[in-house]
């Protein structure tokens, strides 16, 4: 079909008000009806994520019918009967979840719902508490407000792996949203088939986090936490509270669930705005430390006082100083497992496998998303050695001690940054006093991300076109450097990884480059990496983004 007939059937079919309003004002806009219609919202390995809005390519209650639908039959081709559900605090993300929630009901399984909006890592672990065969938590992440999306978790708490992924795309492709039916929300929770997920879980997920403390505080802090009008606004106070940190001051105008991030439009804390409030507030109490969650709670974002300045740390930055930290204290205690693992990803730095093997650690190289780090410790853990896995990160703000979950999670990571903290406060050191101590070790290793953006059907014509040219006609140098190594990850044995879209390279002037295009937003990715001094990593990264702005032009 083509998009204008995709309109004329929704145009007939929807029974939504608000919908039908959309469709409306779309009449006689070719454009939007084609960016709203070109194609079907993808389900893929990542799950789906896309703008709110009317059409096949946007995130409605339509699409989100259509997908659970396939994944129900899919489930019960399995039989499979019980899936719990969570959603952060964006828009339509309470709704999304009652809707998921009907359709599975209206299957016959058994179906929790958390009560108010929870954590993904909170979602990860309820689903091995309550030993349910699926889960799905309504989010985006960090993307802007117009986004929505639906993630999907297998009974061992990991988000569902490329084959099982492709098994469900599989269901879901024939599914016909207009054809979905259910009851409603209320009527099957009085049947039993919905509930609430119970406080008990959530005190158990708390305890869990709590068991990864390392050390007892004796040095307080000052806190700033911003959850970004998220779902960390309840877990990451309470767990701060628990373990010790008394002093804990929460930015107002973000402090409590609001899917318009009216205060910070990219709720992300990769990005330096995001932690302006947050950065404001601690300038005020003079904080020792700034604390940023995503609207989903599975990434964390950080400021520290140093020399009277408040000073951002990368994902990568504060990952080598977490695994330093984990691995240092558990290898002073005679605690780090005989077999240790620690887990990155292929575009995270390198930094964090000199440090491994200074404690006689392995490291493990996965492709981007947690997924794959969650899938390490579940291999493990069918070895009988899950307790091998002490860490694992990726260099977009996400990391994970220990096993009580599958994801990313920033509860932890929070309670861990804090504690650490003020464990080197005790001894007259901020956390940048710590990270130069370790690039004075091992080396300055510096890292640029940068993305170039391919919206609507025609970018995604020309994202795919272009990381197609990357094989077609090799890029043979970069940043004034000749290319010296390049892996195809779609074709090559040296990764213990399955195929992926993504592309290295290595120069000889010491520079290493990886693109990739985004599994959730029209983008094509670029993770820099430069290890020499502060101006010449400068002139490396200068050079780099020069040559790809000419080749992803």
């Amino acid at each position: 079909m083509t998009s204008k007939e995709r309109f004329e059937e929704w145009k007939k079919k929807v029974t939504n008000k608000p919908l039908l309003k959309e469709l409306a004002k779309m009449e006689g806009d070719s454009e939007a009806i084609e960016n709203a219609f070109y194609k079907d919202l993808e389900f893929g390995t990542g799950g789906m994520r896309g703008v709110l809005g009317v059409g096949t390519n946007c995130l409605n209650i339509y699409n989100i019918r259509k997908v659970t639908e396939g994944v129900s039959r899919a489930m019960e081709a399995k039989g499979q009967k019980s899936a719990v559900i969570s959603h952060d605090s964006r828009i339509k993300s309470k709704v999304f979840a009652r809707t998921t929630a009907e359709v599975f009901a209206s299957h016959g399984f058994t179906v929790y719902i958390v009560p108010e909006e929870s954590p993904t890592p909170f979602l990860s672990f309820a689903v091995r508490k309550l030993g349910c065969d699926m889960g799905v938590m309504i989010t985006a992440s960090h993307n802007p407000k117009q986004y929505n999306g639906y993630k999907l978790y297998s009974s061992n708490g990991c988000q569902v792996l490329d084959d099982e992924a492709n098994e469900i795309i599989s269901y879901v492709e024939k599914v016909d949203p207009f054809e979905v039916k259910t009851g409603t929300f209320r009527s099957y929770m009085k049947k039993g088939l919905i509930s609430y997920v119970e406080k008990w879980v959530y005190g158990a997920f708390l305890n869990a986090v709590e068991s990864q403390s390392l050390n007892e505080i004796t040095c307080p802090l000052k806190i700033v936490y911003t959850p970004l009008n998220g779902a960390g606004f309840k877990l990451v106070p309470e767990v701060l509270y628990e373990r010790g940190f008394k002093d804990i001051s929460v930015v107002e105008k973000q402090g409590t669930p609001n899917g318009r991030f009216t205060t910070c439009p990219f709720p992300n804390p990769e990005k330096p705005e995001a932690l302006r409030l947050a950065i404001k507030l601690a300038e005020e109490k003079d904080a020792d430390l700034v604390l940023a969650t995503d609207p989903d709670c599975d990434r964390v974002g950080i400021a520290v006082r140093h020399d009277g300045k408040y000073v951002l740390l990368t994902g990568n930055e504060v990952g080598v100083l977490l695994a330093d930290y984990i691995l240092g204290t558990r290898y002073a205690r005679w605690s780090l497992p005989s077999g240790a693992v620690l887990v990155r990803t292929i575009v995270t730095t390198s930094l964090v496998d000199k440090i491994a093997a200074d404690f006689g650690v392995e490291v493990r190289c996965v492709l981007t998303g947690f997924k794959w780090i969650g899938n390490v410790i579940e291999k493990l853990g069918a070895e009988g050695n899950a307790d091998r896995y002490v860490f694992g990160f990726e260099e977009s703000y996400g990391y994970l001690a220990g096993t009580h979950c599958r994801d990313k999670d920033a509860v932890v990571a929070s309670m861990l940054i804090a504690e650490m903290t003020s464990t080197y406060k005790k001894d007259g050191k901020t956390l940048v006093d710590q990270l130069n101590l370790i690039y004075d070790k091992y080396g300055k290793y510096e890292h640029k991300n940068i993305s170039r953006k391919f919206e609507g059907a025609s970018g995604n014509a020309k994202m795919k076109s272009l990381m197609d040219s990357l094989r077609t006609d090799p890029i043979t140098s970069l940043g004034g450097g000749r290319v010296v190594r390049t892996v195809d990850f779609m074709d090559q044995s040296e990764y213990d990884v399955p195929r992926s879209n993504v592309m290295l390279y290595e120069t000889d002037n010491g520079l290493t480059v990886i693109v990739r295009p985004s599994g959730t937003e029209p983008l094509i990715k670029f993770y820099i990496t430069a290890s020499k001094n502060e101006a010449e990593n400068a002139a490396l990264f200068g050079a780099a983004v020069s040559d790809i702005d000419r080749i992803f032009a």
